[in-house]
């Protein structure tokens, strides 16, 4: 083989190697932003940068393989729904009790299934993994949740809170289907 034959060769090689190298990571990003949806532009938007955010979401994924995550016996989600059915009906009389119901047994389906009980983001980064469609429903019941402890929510605002709990609630519990539900 002459050197000017194994040049072209090894330049061959390397374009195929580079050539490779961006389809790999064309077929990440496509899959990270597949898994994580919306979650994928907030974490985007958040780092400024596509590899790290990817990264974020990459090891955020590692991290919920690691917890003992399992789906609720049937006593124990039956006995969450008719928690949730008392929490709702408690809204007509009492909205700021039910939000805040509502945000505690969110909590502790979450707990029961094996997530742990961190700092509220690490509770949302943890929930999007596996609810990436739902937890940005779940930050907004928190941001209401948070105003209404200043005094700043309104009915409304809290009305919405609980059918976003409520989204989330479900999905935990297994008896709706993952899906997108719109944020104001």
């Amino acid at each position: 083989m002459t050197p000017r034959i194994f040049s072209i060769l090894i330049i061959f090689i390397l374009i195929a190697c580079v050539g490779l190298w961006f389809y790999w990571q064309k077929q990440k990003t496509k899959k990270l932003r597949s898994r994580f949806g919306p979650e994928y532009d907030r974490a985007l938007e958040q780092t400024g940068d596509r590899s790290k955010a990817e990264t974020i979401l990459t090891e955020r994924k590692k991290r919920v393989e690691r917890l003992d995550l399992h789906p609720l016996a049937p006593t124990a989600r039956e006995r969450f729904a008719k928690e949730w059915r008392v929490c709702q009906a408690r809204f007509v009389d009492d909205p700021r009790g039910a939000v805040k119901e509502g945000d505690h047994l969110v909590m502790e389906v979450m707990e029961t299934r094996g997530y742990p009980m961190a700092d509220f983001e690490q509770r949302a980064a943890d929930i999007s993994v596996d609810h990436p469609r739902v937890v940005e429903t779940y930050r907004a019941a928190h941001e209401i949740a948070i105003r209404e402890q200043n005094g700043e929510a309104s009915t409304e605002d809290l009305r919405q809170a609980m059918v976003y709990y409520r989204t989330l609630f479900e999905e935990l519990l297994g008896i709706r289907e993952p899906m997108l539900t719109e944020v104001k």
